[in-house]
């Protein structure tokens, strides 16, 4: 999979110059927003998953198999089988290659999940809750952000990161965030499956660390801060 960071005014508007994409895998693009999800992707089955398994004419075979943690169920019969990043009817279709023939001559199988997984985003970076929420309640960059709590202490306003597939092509849009509340730029849009991050802002974390010892040191204090972030 390739990447693309995305990097024109609305999602970039930084007034400092910083070097971003250094991996040989990322190349920057000229783009005014980050591209559209594709729409809903198709449910694949995950570690720690339930399954629900229905044989036709064949129900002792049938039943709720839980995946490992490597994604692998324990089917009767054909013993172990590797159900990760499948959707149901790949797995339909692979157990019922299995039973074909030697135990039974046309299977009809079907699997569906036991329960759907909410469609979600993930948070995290400098934000006062990472985590996963639903995409439900966190539509757009700023949502998001407040629903994890809001930016924390040491965030860095402007190397806010949002990450998406979009047609096998990974993009990341780099977003100021302060400039959004100001409404300086829009509010861009957030899709399921797409991951949020907040960037740490070195220079005032070095520079806390530096004033807890200032009492130690004298009555007062003048500080030449020489990073550029």
């Amino acid at each position: 999979m390739s990447l693309a960071l995305a990097a024109a005014l609305t999602l970039a508007a930084c007034t400092k110059d910083r070097s971003v994409g250094l991996s040989p895998d990322i190349q920057v693009v000229q783009l005014s927003e980050l591209p559209a999800s594709s729409g809903t992707q198709a449910y694949t089955v995950g570690p720690q998953e339930r399954i629900e398994v229905t044989v036709l004419d064949a129900e002792p075979l049938g039943g709720t198999y839980l995946t490992d943690s490597e994604g692998y169920i324990a089917f009767p019969l054909v013993g172990d089988l590797y159900v990760g990043g499948k959707t149901p009817n790949q797995i339909a279709v692979m157990i019922a290659d299995r039973l074909r023939g030697e135990y039974i001559v046309n299977p009809q199988v079907r699997v569906r999940p036991a329960e759907l997984p909410v469609p979600s985003i993930s948070i995290g970076g400098e934000v006062v809750q990472p985590g996963t929420y639903p995409s439900a309640t966190s539509q757009t960059l700023i949502r998001a952000i407040n629903n994890a709590g809001g930016l924390d202490e040491y965030a860095k306003s402007d190397d806010v990161l949002v990450m998406r597939n979009v047609g096998g092509q990974r993009y990341i849009g780099v977003f100021n965030i302060e400039g959004i509340q100001r409404g300086n730029y829009p509010d861009p849009v957030i899709y399921p499956g797409d991951i949020v991050t907040v960037g740490d802002s070195p220079s005032r974390r070095n520079l806390e660390n530096i004033l807890q010892f200032i009492p130690l040191l004298s009555t007062s204090a003048i500080l030449i801060d020489r990073a550029i972030n």
